[in-house]
This record gives C-alpha cells, structure tokens and sequence, in this order.
C-alpha cells in the first residue's frame, strides 16, 4: 500500500530541524520511504491525499497519563480535599475493568482527535488499557500501578507483581505496546517495594519503569521525616533510577539531584499544566535538559489537568519556564514542540521508531489546518503551533501507515459509543457524589 501526501508544508523535527514549505512524503505500508520539496515523485500510488498547504507534523507523544480517569474530568473542582472525600473511595468501589476500558476509550479518542499518536500511562487494569490503545491503532508504554493505599485491582504487593506478569506476557511480542512497571511513588511504595521493582526490571529488561517522583512538598516531608533524605536519594539507594525510567513531575529537584538524574539515564514527563493547577509550583525545565535529561510534554490524568491535549500543554511549559528565569528567551516555541514530538518519544523509548518525520522510520503524522484566522500570519510555525494552534486543527491522523482519523473524525474508535458510555458512568458518580456529601464526606465503601 502506497500512500502520497502532496502540497503540505512539513517539520519534520529531525536532527536538523528540516522542513520543508511545499513538500510531499511518501509511504509504503507502515513506513515513511521518501519525503521532500518541490514536485511530487511520479510513481503508481494507491491513495493520493493533496493536503492544500496544510501542515504535516509527527504525531504528538503524551509522556505521561492516567487514562481512565477521564471519567473523574472536572470532578470536585472546588473541594480542597476532593482526593479523600470523593476521588479514593470511588476508585476503592467502583474502578473495575469495564469502567477502565470506558475511561480508556474517551482518552484514546480525545488523544487522537487531538494529534497524539503515542502514550506512557499507569493506572489499574492496565492490561484494558493496552487493549484499548491497541484497538484504537496508538503507541503506548502502559505502566501498572503498584500502592500501598488499598487500590482496586490488588491488595498485596505480590498480587501487584503478578499483574506486570500478566501485562509482560500480553504485550511481550506487540510492536505498538510495551508493558512497563509504575509504583505510584517513593512514599506509596518504599524502599523495600522500589528495590523489588529494580530487581523486576533488571530481570526483565523489556519492561520500563514509570513513577511519580519529586512531585510536592508532602513528598519531600514524608521522605526526610522516614529516611532522613530527599525522593531523588531514596530512589537512587533503591536502584529504581535505571536507564530509560520515566520520572514523571520531578518539581522539587536541586542541581546535584539534576545531575544525578542524568548520570542514571533517566527520561522526565513535564505536566506544564498540571503542576500548575494544583500549586505546586515549576520544574526546572530547561536545566533538566541542559543536563542532557530528556524531557517529554505530559498532560497527567485528566482529574489532575483537564484536558489530554499537548496543544494545550506547549504554552504553558514555554511560559513557565519564562516566568521562572524572568525573560522570553527560556524554553522557545521551536524547543516546545520537540518535546511534544521527538523528545516526547526518546521519553518513551521510541525515538528509533516515531517523533520525527525521516525515512525508516513507521508512518505516525499529523495533518493541521492552518486556515483559521487565529493562525495567520505565520512568521515562526513553531510559535504558531504552540501559543495558536490547538486540537481542533488537527485535520487528519496516521499512526503505522494507518489512517485513524480523516476529516476530524475518528476511524478507530466508535464516537458515539465512546461518548454515551462514559456519560452513563458520569450519571452513577454524580449519584455516588451526593451520598458522600449526605454523610459528610470521607466515608469508606460508599
């Protein structure tokens, strides 16, 4: 199978920065085998898509997710202590694997209307989550989550490893899915549990790991008051900070911890938003990546942060890091956007595969409209594509030479299914909601 995208203006994101303002690329069954400016090669072709001056970019990577919890989006917006009063004890009752598959679902098809070809995410069940991806024909690093806090799908550690088993040997041989182990972090797991999942991984060097680290103040209290040190510390005793681990948030960093990161290896999924949302303040960003961390753009959980939209998380990381050196020269656009794409993907592992448009690699693109008025003039595209562009732009979506969306509309995934089951679980939250706040909040198994 042939397929020739024609009259496009391509960013490619390749080590050069190429692009190019009148281009074409060619694709043959699941990879880019050709791609440049000026006329289309002629050549017998199965399908020609003449993309009229649109954008051609690669597809967009989401370093870290929750997904199912799309279904708690916009939940106790307003209540200081929503986590404990409504969040835990619905997920205590209620995440179950047909629930994880309907909050997957409505992640998968906002990510991909949306651009992203390609997530990490840790929840529960995390076997319906890769199944999911899957069926919907995205990339994903799916990470099952071990904690101490009574979470719904184990209630031992033991059990927990046995899940990254199960999720191991499903997706062992899938070239889209990599099974990855995801302790929730130093203080719901300890030591002892982080030392067992470097083992696990030393053992099992086709499975990454994923946590949350460094991510608040309570974190850095709990970690000095038990063991006399900092979360990048604990970790680094443990072992957990191998090569390719995903360190998700990784705010309350010094310098020294900066650098130990790095000296292990270790990838970093930026939540822009997310962080800022909840207060927590803003992750060294750019001296991360001077370091030579990779840093990867992040929406987090959509509890956490709303919207699983990278558009909607390159302003905010670009402007961040502005506030946080006090000029407009940190972070620019053209930076942003290779950490939504090729970054985004060295996070992930995947660089070799994805995140730039080259010959070799699989066919993952992203067609963007540059038509509305909001977007003219275009003087940089980068700044256009990171302070003006935003979801609905996205025109068209191909991930392994398959298309996944044309014309707005999603191929892989059923719209109005989606939408109505995920409105059915709303409907049993909002009443589950009232019967906590009947009797006061904080009341177990309700």
């Amino acid at each position: 199978m042939r397929t020739l995208l024609k009259n496009a203006r391509i960013v490619t994101m390749n080590r050069d920065f190429d692009e190019f303002s009148a281009g074409w690329i060619l694709v043959e069954d699941q990879f880019i085998v050709a791609l440049g400016d000026g006329p289309d090669p002629e050549m017998a072709v199965d399908e020609t898509v003449d993309v009229n001056g649109d954008l051609v970019m690669p597809g967009m990577v989401n370093t870290h997710c929750h997904m199912p919890m799309t279904l708690f989006r916009g939940l106790g917006e307003d209540v200081d202590d929503r986590l404990f009063r409504y969040i835990l004890p619905l997920e205590r009752e209620a995440v179950t694997p047909d629930l994880v598959r309907i909050g997957a679902r409505l992640a998968a098809l906002e990510m991909i209307l949306g651009g992203v070809t390609a997530t990490a995410d840790m929840y529960y069940f995390e076997q319906e989550v890769g199944r999911v991806l899957d069926r919907a024909g995205m990339r994903g690093v799916v990470g099952q989550t071990l904690a101490d806090f009574n979470p719904p799908d184990h209630n031992s550690f033991d059990a927990g490893f046995g899940l990254v088993d199960d999720l191991r040997d499903e997706f062992r041989d899938n070239d889209r899915i990599t099974a990855s182990i995801a302790p929730h972090a130093p203080y719901s797991t300890g030591p002892e549990i982080m030392e067992r999942v470097a083992g696990y991984v030393a053992d099992n060097p086709d499975v990454c790991i994923q946590m949350h680290l460094a991510e608040m103040k309570s974190e850095m209290d709990w970690c000095s008051k038990h063991y006399k040190c900092r979360p990048v510390e604990l970790a680094d005793r443990t072992g957990i900070l191998s090569p390719g681990a995903i360190m998700a948030h990784c705010l309350e960093v010094t310098p020294g911890e900066i650098s130990t990161l790095a000296e292990r290896g270790i990838t970093v999924a930026h939540n822009a938003r997310s962080n800022a949302k909840a207060g927590r303040g803003i992750a060294p960003v750019e001296a991360m990546r001077q370091s030579g961390i990779a840093v990867g753009l992040a929406s987090d959980g959509a509890m956490s942060g709303n919207t699983l939209d990278i558009f909607a998380q390159m302003a905010p990381a670009s402007m961040f890091a502005k506030l946080l050196g006090g000029s407009r020269k940190p972070m620019p656009a053209r930076e942003i956007v290779k950490m939504a794409t090729i970054e985004g993907a060295r996070v992930l592992g995947l660089n070799n595969k994805t995140g730039s448009l080259e010959v070799g690699k699989y066919a993952d693109l992203v067609r963007v409209s540059l038509a509305a008025p909001r977007m003219m003039p275009i003087y940089d595209i980068y700044a256009a594509l990171v302070f003006t562009a935003n979801a609905t732009d996205v025109q068209d979506v191909m991930i392994d030479g398959e298309w996944v969306v044309r014309k707005g509309e999603a191929l892989s995934l059923e719209t109005a299914r989606v939408l109505r089951d995920a409105a059915q679980i709303a409907d049993t939250f909002s009443l589950k909601i009232r019967l906590i706040d009947a009797k006061g909040g904080n009341v177990p198994g309700v």
